[in-house]
C-alpha cells in the first residue's frame, strides 16, 4: 500500500527482554538497521514483575547461578548470591542495556497489533495504527506469556479458586487455605514450597516420577559443579551415573508418597530445587497422585482418595504463541514452531525466532548465539546467502546429540545444550563468523 512507511532497510524486533537485546547487539554490530518495539515500559521481559502478564512470583529466583548466567562480556555482578533474585535479574537487565546503549534503539508502551508477510517477502507491522515495512521480521517475545489451562472434569463445580501459576504473585492467597499444587516444573516446586510455610496444608500432585537437584553439590552451584566435571572433595568417590548421584544425594522420593522417577536424570528439563525436599522431609507438604475429578470443595485423586482444597494452583507449563503471526506461516509440532536451528523459518527467508528453545543451560549466552547467526544471514551475499538458504531449507543436524527426551509438550524443541553449541559453532566456521566467547566490552 501506498500508505506504508518504507523501512526496508530496516529490521523489526519485536520484544526487549533478554533475546531481543542480545539480537539488537548484534545486528548493530554487523551493520544492520533496526528498530525495536516492546509493549512494556521498560526492558526486561518477564523478570520485571510490574509487565503486565510476567510469571514472575516474588520468591523467583534463577535456576541457573550467577557464574555462568550473564550475558556475553557482562558477568552477573560478585555483589549477587549465587542465584540472583528476580529484582537481581531485572536490575542486571537493565544495566546491560544501558550499558550497550540499546535504549535508545526501543520504542516502549508500543505493542505490535500485527504482521503480514508481503509477496516480495517483507513485512508490514503495524503499530500505533501505522503502517511499517520492514526487511525483515525477528521475534523475541519469549515463551511464558500464554498459560496452558488444562480442563479439570467437575471444575465447573468446584467451589474453591482454580488460577495458574502465571497468576501466582505471592503467598498470602495461600493464608488459613488447604492448597493443591498440580505439576512439578521448577514454578510448581517453588510455589509449592512457598504454600507449605504459609497454608493451613498443601499438596503437591504429579503425574510422573522426577528426581529434584539441589541447587547446590558439595557447596557449589549445580552448573559449576556440572561444568568443571564434576569434581569431588578428597575422599568421597562420586557414582559415575548421574541417576545414582542424584538418588544418593537426595534419597528415596517414594518414602513421600511420590512416584519413582521414570526417566533418566538429564531426559526431562531438571527440577532444581533444594527446599522442596526439606518440606516433604518435616511433613510440610503431602505428595498426592494426578487427579482424577473435582467434587463440590474436594479433590480426587487417581488413588482413590480426596482432599478438602480451597485453592488449586495450575502449574502446568505455557504454550508458544506469536499471536501478531498468522500461524499457517510456520509449521508446528506439539504447540511448538518448527525451524532451522530453533531460529530460521524453513519456507520465510525473512523470518527469525530468537528464544524459543529449550536445554539444560543458562539461557542468554545461548540467546546470542542464536542471534549472531541471525545477524549472519541477514549479512550475507551471493554464494553465501544462496548456501545458508538451502541450509535453512534442508538441513536437518541432530541437536540432541542422540539423546532421548520424555514425550511431552515441553519437549518438543528441546535439544541438548553441548550438541546446540557444537552445530552453531560449525555454521560460524563455514561462514566465517567470529566466536563470542571472546566479546569484550
Amino acid at each position: 500500500m501506498s500508505d506504508d512507511i518504507d523501512l526496508t532497510d530496516r529490521v523489526c524486533i519485536i520484544g526487549a527482554g533478554p533475546s531481543g537485546l542480545v539480537t539488537a547487539r548484534q545486528l548493530r554490530s554487523a551493520g544492520v538497521p533496526f528498530d525495536v518495539f516492546e509493549k512494556h515500559s521498560d526492558v526486561g521481559g518477564i523478570w520485571d514483575m510490574d509487565n503486565p502478564g510476567s510469571p514472575i512470583y516474588r520468591t523467583a529466583h534463577f535456576i541457573s547461578s550467577r557464574y555462568s548466567s550473564g550475558f556475553y562480556g557482562s558477568p552477573m555482578p560478585e555483589s549477587y548470591p549465587d542465584y540472583p533474585s528476580w529484582k537481581n535479574v531485572r536490575d542486571y537487565i537493565r544495566r546491560f542495556a544501558a550499558d550497550e546503549k540499546l535504549y535508545e534503539h526501543i520504542t516502549f508502551n508500543t505493542a505490535v497489533e500485527r504482521t503480514e508477510l508481503s509477496d516480495d517477502g517483507t513485512w508490514i507491522v503495524t503499530v500505533g495504527g501505522q503502517r511499517r515495512r520492514y526487511r525483515a521480521l525477528v521475534v523475541a517475545t519469549g515463551v511464558t506469556w500464554h498459560e496452558n489451562v488444562p480442563h479439570l472434569p467437575g471444575q465447573e463445580t468446584f467451589t474453591g479458586t482454580i488460577l495458574h501459576s502465571r497468576e501466582y504473585v505471592d503467598s498470602s492467597i495461600f493464608s488459613n487455605k488447604n492448597v493443591l499444587v498440580i505439576g512439578a516444573g521448577n514454578s510448581g516446586v517453588d510455589i509449592a514450597c512457598d504454600a507449605a510455610v504459609s497454608a493451613e496444608k498443601a499438596f503437591l500432585s504429579v503425574r510422573r516420577g522426577y528426581r529434584f537437584i539441589p541447587k547446590h553439590i558439595f557447596g557449589m552451584p549445580l552448573d559449576v559443579f556440572s561444568k568443571s566435571g564434576r569434581k569431588a572433595p578428597a575422599g568421597i568417590t562420586l557414582p559415575e551415573n548421574m541417576n545414582d548421584l542424584l538418588d544418593a544425594l537426595v534419597g528415596d522420593v517414594t518414602r513421600f508418597g511420590l512416584p519413582a522417577p521414570d526417566h533418566d536424570a538429564m531426559a526431562s528439563h531438571p527440577i532444581v530445587n533444594d527446599q522442596i525436599i526439606h518440606h516433604f522431609n518435616h511433613g510440610d507438604i503431602t505428595a498426592k497422585a494426578d487427579v482424577e475429578r473435582l467434587d463440590g470443595s474436594d479433590v480426587v485423586f487417581r488413588d482413590g482418595t480426596r482432599e478438602q482444597i480451597d485453592v488449586i494452583l495450575l502449574a502446568t507449563g505455557y504454550d508458544y504463541k506469536i499471536p501478531f503471526i498468522d500461524d499457517n506461516l510456520l509449521e508446528w509440532t506439539s504447540g511448538r514452531p518448527q525451524l532451522y536451528l530453533n531460529v530460521f523459518s524453513r519456507t520465510i527467508d525473512s523470518l527469525y525466532v530468537v528464544g524459543f528453545i529449550e536445554f539444560a543451560d543458562a539461557a542468554y549466552k545461548r540467546f546470542e548465539e542464536m542471534a549472531q547467526l541471525v545477524a549472519m544471514d541477514l549479512t550475507l551475499v551471493g554464494d553465501d546467502k544462496r548456501a545458508f538458504a538451502e541450509m535453512k531449507r534442508t538441513d536437518r543436524p541432530d541437536l540432541r546429540g542422540g539423546k532421548h527426551y520424555i514425550d511431552s509438550p515441553r519437549h518438543a524443541n528441546y535439544v541438548d545444550t553441548q550438541s546446540y553449541q557444537k552445530v552453531l559453532r560449525s555454521v560460524r566456521e563455514r561462514f566465517g563468523v567470529i566466536d563470542l566467547a571472546g566479546i569484550t566490552q
